[in-house]
């Protein structure tokens, strides 16, 4: 696949996070929106205008007979995932899905052995990964600024409306606070610190079942720590704060897609760090996406299926710990 060639984009579901997704390939060289698909042939017709897109649909299933697309973008509730992404990779299509990547580690396991038989590229929406920020940040760690890592302290919390309509409440769909937003968090303190030896959780549970709270404690074999929250019950500050032995580093709210953070070393002055974000900061994951397929990988090396596969374990941990079940359980 050429650099200079154009990409074609398929995007399954035309909600509010495809919306930022479409919006941030402007950013992207020579990307484009080819394809939508949705349940409703009319808001993907209002959809594939917007972004001047060729093809609309409207069932899921019509979109993998597009022809000339490069990948599709899947962005549905967390409980359509697994059936999105198998009915792509049967197609022979590259797929970016959206995170949680899938209900539980059985789903996701069925999807990354099927993806790997076809050799079909996949990979888990994990934007934060590709932000300009976590560059700047891992860096600065590299060097040994801060020191050894001794905690991480991050949180990630808005308050929903009280409807139990709302995806938020709804088990069937996946609903929470970890799978929606504590994925953040997690993602965070398993970049820098890797997979934890102990996980503590305790949560508070709405009467549908989902965690409106979600609260981690975990240690490492390094002998660090991570204290992490989620919770869709209160607007917390969304911060995170890495100290090290020397120092510590503050990344500014909303950390998963801060514009700056704040270095602090013992006897010097704090240091103001700030980081491009372009727009809603999704342009970065696809283009690497495409610069992963131009190179023709299966898997991106920055965010290898591995790591989503032990992310996945670290979810089913904490919920078994705090009691939520879901229908694909």
């Amino acid at each position: 696949m050429e650099n200079s060639k154009t990409f074609n984009w398929g995007v399954i579901a035309p909600g509010n996070i495809a919306h930022k997704f479409c919006d941030d390939l402007s950013f992207v060289p020579n990307a484009r929106v080819h394809a939508v698909a949705s349940r409703s042939l009319e808001r993907a017709q209002i959809f594939a205008d917007k972004y001047g897109a060729k093809n609309a649909y409207g069932s899921y299933e019509e979109i993998v007979n597009c022809p000339d697309l490069d990948a599709i973008y899947i962005a549905t509730p967390h409980s359509e995932h697994y059936n999105n992404t198998l009915m792509c990779l049967n197609a022979g299509i590259p797929v970016l899905c959206e995170k949680a990547f899938a209900v539980n580690s059985q789903q996701l396991n069925e999807m990354v052995a099927l993806a790997r038989e076809k050799k079909v590229f996949l990979q888990e929406a994990i934007w934060t990964r590709f932000h300009p920020s976590v560059a700047q940040v891992s860096e600065i760690i590299g060097k040994g600024t801060i020191g050894k890592i001794v905690h991480i302290e991050a949180d990630f919390g808005f308050l929903a409306p009280h409807d139990l309509s709302n995806r938020i409440y709804n088990l069937s769909l996946t609903g929470g606070s970890l799978m929606d937003i504590g994925i953040y968090p997690l993602f965070i303190s398993k970049h820098l610190l890797g997979n934890p030896k102990t996980i503590k959780a305790v949560g508070t549970l709405a009467e549908t079942g989902i965690d409106l709270n979600c609260s981690m404690a975990l240690n490492y074999e390094s002998g660090a720590t991570a204290s992490l929250f989620s919770t869709v019950a209160a607007e917390t500050q969304t911060v995170c704060t890495i100290y090290g032995e020397k120092g510590r580093i503050y990344m500014h709210p909303r950390f998963h897609e801060t514009k700056g953070f704040t270095l602090s070393v013992k006897d010097e002055e704090d240091e103001f760090f700030p980081t491009e974000r372009l727009g809603h900061g999704y342009s970065y994951e696809a283009e690497d996406v495409q610069r992963c397929l131009a190179e023709g990988l299966i898997e991106n090396d920055k965010l290898p299926l591995q790591f989503s596969l032990e992310l996945m374990g670290i979810l089913d941990e904490v919920r078994k710990q705090i009691g939520v079940v879901y229908p694909e359980d």
